[in-house]
């Protein structure tokens, strides 16, 4: 189990930057929160994947194809994320 939140901590923190990095303009975001947008760009991507392959957790828990939908699934929340606050 700790082995599972360190490995979701650092795929969250390298999913997070690069949606950071691809996405233009500037956000003001700490790590912290920079590792939970990777988190849920993880979740999000996942979802998306399972969607469209229809591979789960079953059939390996890193792939190569899980790994770009984390930042896939970061970059829609960092720009849902914008839109959210551009609106308040």
């Amino acid at each position: 189990m700790l082995s599972f939140v360190i490995a979701l901590i650092i795929i969250g923190l390298v999913a997070g930057a690069l949606a950071r990095l691809i996405v233009p303009g500037r956000d003001p975001m700490s790590i912290p929160q920079t590792i939970v947008l990777g988190i849920v760009g993880s979740f999000v991507g996942g979802f998306l994947g399972y969607l469209l392959t229809g591979a789960d957790i079953e059939d390996g828990a890193l792939q190569p194809s899980q790994l770009l939908g984390s930042i896939l699934g970061a970059v829609i929340a960092l720009l849902i994320w914008r839109a959210y606050k551009k609106r308040r």
